[in-house]
């Protein structure tokens, strides 16, 4: 059987490795959902979509079809935040057309009822779902891993639901501000034992989504977005042997320097609302980015998705750079305008 190639074959962890490429890798943020019929079809054979998280061979297919079809150069661990208030013990569940619902954490009582340890036999689907997918995929495509930042996560398991503005969390954090840090705290050991397991199982790089950073006051940021990520990514470098660390700070504007600088990611994800040509002249040219086309820009098609692309392609044709969006592709993103985006980057169309 051919061993699988050194690291410096696959374009997207060579650009994690510092590297310039052209043109730059490209995956997207959900690629693997609803906007693919392939998935519909596959998505009608669980119950429930946490029954779905948890049945490899289904994960498996899920995190594969994009790759097929579209031929990205990362695929991404088809999950969800969520597993790891799951396997800590809380009640969690997804409503159809209503998204996710958790029982919520109001007291001390609530939180005692929590686990002490992440239990990672109940998530032993994921892994082999990670197993699964790394034997399968293209030699040159890489495995991304993930989870929530400890800061999103909580904001879920507070509230018991998403929030617009995740006041439940923020009212919570400035009313009983130790507990509050005891949940981030075990949030924190509780990623990092999630991200290692998936490491050993085969992924290659992690991203860390904090949704909600955007929506934090200065001091809150540092408390509660900067410093959890920051012990999450030097807990993950002790002991992942190497492990690239993605964080993607949603909503943080010119924050994005200070996120970058304290938390000690390997690369920066770019949201749709930070302007390239900012993001180029002003976070360090040895740090890699990532993003971020507007997803509505993506269902647009047309000269509004070629005029963008371009764009961003150009501001960033002079660094280590992945193109992505600035949030996850939407339902309705017709097929024919990601094939589009696919061969503008392809083709290094900013040239």
């Amino acid at each position: 059987m051919d061993a699988k190639p050194q690291i410096q074959a696959k374009p997207f962890l060579r650009v994690l490795d510092g590297k310039a490429n052209a043109p730059p890798p490209l995956w997207l943020m959900r690629q693997a959902g609803r906007y693919l019929p392939e998935y519909r079809e596959i998505r009608a054979k669980a119950p429930s979509f946490l029954d779905f998280c948890y049945t490899p061979a289904l994960a498996t297919e899920a995190t594969l079809q994009p790759i097929r079809r579209f031929g990205f150069d990362a695929a991404i661990l088809f999950s969800d935040i969520l597993v790891v208030p799951d396997a800590l013990g809380q009640k969690v569940s997804f409503e159809l057309g209503e998204g996710p619902r958790l029982e919520p954490i109001l007291s001390c009582e609530d939180f005692a009822k929590l686990n002490e340890r992440i239990d990672l036999m109940r998530l032993a689907p994921v892994f082999e779902t990670v197993e699964r997918v790394a034997a399968s995929l293209p030699n040159e495509t890489a495995l991304i891993g993930f989870c929530g930042a400890p800061w999103t996560v909580a904001s879920y398991m507070i509230a018991g639901r998403g929030t617009p503005d995740q006041a439940p969390a923020r009212l919570f954090a400035y009313r009983q501000p130790d507990l509050f840090q005891l949940l981030i705290d075990r949030l924190v050991a509780a990623s990092i034992e999630y991200l290692l397991r998936q490491i050993e199982a085969g992924v290659e790089a992690v991203q860390i989504f904090d949704t909600w950073a955007g929506v934090l006051p200065a001091a809150e940021f540092e408390r509660w977005c900067v410093e959890p990520i920051r012990a999450i990514v030097a807990g993950l470098k002790r002991k992942g042997q190497g492990v690239r660390v993605i964080g993607f700070p949603k909503g943080v504007g010119h924050r994005l320097q200070e996120f970058a600088r304290r938390t000690g990611v390997d690369a920066l994800g770019l949201d749709s609302s930070v302007d390239p040509a900012w993001a180029a002249e002003n976070l360090d040219q040895r740090l890699v980015l990532q993003g971020n086309l507007d997803p509505l820009a993506l269902v647009a098609g047309g000269a509004a998705l070629e005029a963008s692309a371009r764009r961003i392609l150009s501001a960033f044709k002079a660094r280590p750079y992945i193109f992505n969006l600035g949030h996850g592709i939407l339902p309705e993103t017709p097929l024919e305008h990601v094939a589009r985006l696919v061969d503008l980057v392809r083709q290094g169309s900013a040239a």
